[in-house]
């Protein structure tokens, strides 16, 4: 929206910042991604949905994203596992991979750009490590190579740690430590255990420490610094910490971030996640337990990405009924337009995957005259994203809108050119929610055939209750449930029809 300023809170300044990329045609973003060993627990995911969220509303302001999300598949915990089960670290990661993936899709999370693994970056991680030898960080002690905090001047100016108040000469050759026990950390870790994943370089035998895979993916695919990097906010520090030391201190002259955001923690029920409590959960936990994706991507969103989101199943609950009320809107829209317009075109809208389709409605929303009731919405919505991605301020406006909406369409007070406005309206509040249902307003002339025969059912249904068999119409109605699909007769005499959830 050209009269609003997309603001984002700032971690290393501490305030809210108008966004202003290197490059507005080009956003360069990155997200720290798994480490693949396990699931990824519902912790995991909100980071992930925060990062999406973050995607989808850059794209709605006009930017386009160059988003990368690194993949790390060596640390200390890959190692013993693969170790463990006889594998190769590669024959490990790669199940736990494809599950990470497989969530992602589960959610409609939108794929980004560039997905490396650290095990195929090593020879950017040489290169840097030799930049930080040249300037005179780095020193070793029994094969491992650390990094010297003292030595950069700037170490603290993200997370305002007082180093000073660090135990010094503390120095781990593990990526799991205490982090208010830790100073100095480690570069390059030499092989210690049998069987152990190394490799042979100009720098030793051995492998990257944690914190320099992410500096040095950045630096691979960007040849320079990003204007985002985000992460949950257990990653401020000490590794985003560390990642400036190690960017800056080997490229001292250019800018590395230009803006820090950080997702806050999830608790579940008030409580700290933890497998002893019985509240430690997974994807797949929850769907087992009869709630669907949508209900989980919806609760994500509710709570702003800064403030702590308290997970229980009756937000769950309360997300469905949330849910059905915007589609529910959207339905009633897409019934009152196929009134004014039998053969009205809605194809455009089921194809929201694709870029030149979203780019289009896109063009169309945003030049709608300001005297629009479409455009009054869609100002409310992009309002309340431009202040720090303010989801909860952003969704009480989408409800506040289909209030208005719900009401205009019972007073029959919309022209057919306004009630294609909102239309789109409600595409576009999909580019960023993800969850509404536009499959069903294609004709019987072009849905699948599970879908034809639904249509059908709904249709002799319909023939059966005009003809007073109301037994063969209420067999029907349960034969339809049977297969998944509600059906609701409205005061006008149509039929609505939805999937079970």
């Amino acid at each position: 929206m050209n009269d609003l300023e997309l603001k984002f809170y700032d971690s290393k300044k501490g305030c809210k910042t108008v966004f202003q990329p290197s490059d507005p045609g080009r956003v360069k973003l990155y997200s720290c991604g798994p480490t693949v060993y396990n699931h990824s627990h519902i912790g995991n995911i909100r980071s992930y949905l925060f990062v999406d969220v973050l995607r989808r509303s850059l794209k709605l302001f006009g930017y386009v994203p160059d988003q990368t999300m690194n993949i790390t598949d060596i640390d200390d915990k890959i190692i013993r596992e693969s170790i463990a089960n006889k594998v190769s670290i590669e024959e490990f990661t790669q199940p736990w991979t494809e599950k990470f993936f497989k969530d992602l899709n589960t959610l409609n999370i939108e794929k980004v750009e560039h997905y490396p693994k650290a095990t195929e970056s090593i020879d950017e991680m040489i290169h840097m490590i030799q930049k930080l030898q040249e300037n005179g960080l780095v020193y070793e002690k029994d094969g491992n190579l650390y990094y010297s905090v003292e030595k950069f001047s700037d170490y603290g100016q993200l997370s305002k740690v007082d180093t000073s108040g660090m135990i010094s000469g503390a120095r781990y050759d593990a990526d799991e430590y205490e982090k208010d026990n830790v100073r100095d950390f480690v570069l390059w870790k030499a092989p210690k255990e049998p069987g152990e994943k190394f490799w042979e370089t100009a720098i030793g035998k051995g492998r990257p420490g944690w914190h320099l895979e992410c500096s040095a993916m950045i630096r691979s695919i960007y040849s320079s610094g990003v204007d985002i990097h985000t992460g949950g906010i257990d990653l401020l520090f000490p590794h985003h910490e560390n990642e400036i030391a190690q960017t800056r201190g080997a490229y001292p002259e250019e800018e590395f971030v230009r803006y820090w955001l950080h997702c806050e923690h999830l608790l579940v029920d008030g409580a700290k996640m933890s497998k002893s409590k019985g509240n430690f959960y997974i994807l797949d936990d929850i769907i087992a337990q009869g709630y669907n994706w949508k209900e989980v991507r919806f609760v994500m969103l509710s709570f702003h990405y800064r403030t702590k989101l308290n997970f229980s199943f009756e937000r769950l609950r309360e997300a469905r009924i949330s849910i059905e009320r915007i589609q529910n809107s959207l339905n009633r829209l897409i019934e009152s337009i196929k009134k004014d317009i039998p053969e009205y075109d809605f194809s455009v809208y089921c194809s929201l995957t694709k870029e030149e389709n979203q780019e289009s409605v896109i063009k169309k929303i945003t030049n709608l005259q300001p005297s629009t009731i479409a455009k009054a919405f869609y100002h409310d919505f992009m309002e309340g994203l431009s202040d720090d991605l303010n989801t909860p301020k952003a969704l009480a406006s989408v409800f506040e809108s289909i209030k208005s909406i719900n009401s205009l369409i019972d007073k029959e007070e919309l022209k057919t050119s306004e009630k294609e406005d909102i239309l789109y309206f409600f595409f576009q509040l999909n580019c960023l929610l993800g969850l509404l249902d536009f499959e069903t307003i294609l004709d019987s002339a072009s849905v699948s055939e599970d879908d034809a025969k639904i249509v059908s059912l709904i249709e002799e249904r319909k023939s059966a209750k005009k003809d007073k068999d109301f037994a063969r119409a209420d067999a029907i109605r349960d034969e339809l449930k049977a297969l998944g699909i509600i059906v609701e007769d409205t005061k006008d005499g149509s039929v609505k029809w939805k999937r079970i959830q």
